[in-house]
């Protein structure tokens, strides 16, 4: 079977009683293969071994335990929590493939049950792929969410603006807005998202507007170069990481953390609506780290 992330770092340290230099590069090596990022990666560890020869910590605990502080600095959370009483609007970005409906649906429910808000509306806003529409309305029915959608190859600003209007009529709620992810026309969409921002900058009260982006958590630096994209073209407040176990490399959160500044709100860890969860930084570094 294959071994994870963190049974690696157990077998470098176990096979190093010692830190020396070997041992350190051996760890930025490791580092690097779970998707913290070369430059990330030598900073750590540059870091951790200054310390330790400034502190004289020579044993495999300690190590671990100051890699784990230097780490948990750099990974964020923030708890995502729709305003009572005011239009929130949420919109959730993404590439193509890394499981953004999906995600809006499990968000949708989690809300939903939390008992946080009771009107939460799915606005199909991923126009253009005719999938993407289908596969909203048919999580919508089996969760039992209103899900507003125009024809196939419409405005996408349109529709969440009717889903904000439909959440209004009721006095207050959440709309989740799914938009396409298509990268390799960035200018276009680049451009597409600005004018849903507009749209839901304007809907949404003061202070309830959102944008999240979704990662998928084994495509490492792939993951962070769209988060710089989607940052740079609209901003984001937060990240859900998909395909999320303790046996994946996952070390993107932190590269996410320590170059942009964006926090983690959620990972899912599976297909079922339930298989999503809060990101904790300290369950996700001791997962990284086999702790």
């Amino acid at each position: 079977m294959k071994k994870s992330f963190g049974e690696k770092i157990k077998a470098l340290f176990s096979k190093n009683n010692d830190t020396t230099e070997d041992f350190f590069e051996e760890l930025t090596d490791l580092l690097v293969e779970g998707d913290i990022g070369a430059k990330a990666s030598f900073q750590i560890v540059e870091e951790l071994e200054d310390l330790c020869r400034k502190n004289k910590i020579k044993e495999q605990d300690q190590i671990i335990q100051e890699l784990k502080n230097i780490l948990l600095r750099d990974v964020k959370s923030v708890e995502l929590n729709p305003e009572e009483n005011k239009l929130n609007i949420w919109m959730i970005l993404g590439v193509n493939g890394v499981g953004k409906t999906t995600s809006v649906a499990k968000m949708a429910k989690w809300y939903k049950e939390q008992g946080n808000v009771d009107n939460v509306v799915l606005a199909s806003a991923d126009t253009f792929r005719a999938a993407a529409i289908e596969q909203l309305a048919m999580h919508g029915e089996k969760i039992g969410v209103r899900v507003v959608s125009h024809q196939h190859g419409s405005d996408p600003s349109a529709v969440v603006f009717d889903a904000a209007e439909a959440v209004k009529a009721k006095g207050d709620g959440l709309v989740l807005a799914d938009t396409a992810g298509r990268l390799h026309n960035k200018e276009n969409l680049v451009r597409e998202l600005q004018k849903i921002d507009k749209i839901c900058r304007t809907k949404a009260d003061e202070g309830c507007y959102k944008k999240i982006i979704v990662i998928d958590s084994t495509t490492g630096q792939n993951a962070l170069r769209q988060a710089e994209v989607f940052n740079d073209a609209v901003g984001i407040d937060a990240v859900i990481m998909t395909k999320y176990d303790s046996t994946a490399k996952g070390g993107v959160a932190v590269s996410i953390g320590r170059e942009l500044g964006i926090p983690v709100a959620f990972i899912c860890t599976g297909e079922k609506y339930e298989n999503i969860g809060r990101f904790i930084p300290e369950e996700y570094i001791n997962d990284f780290l086999g702790l």
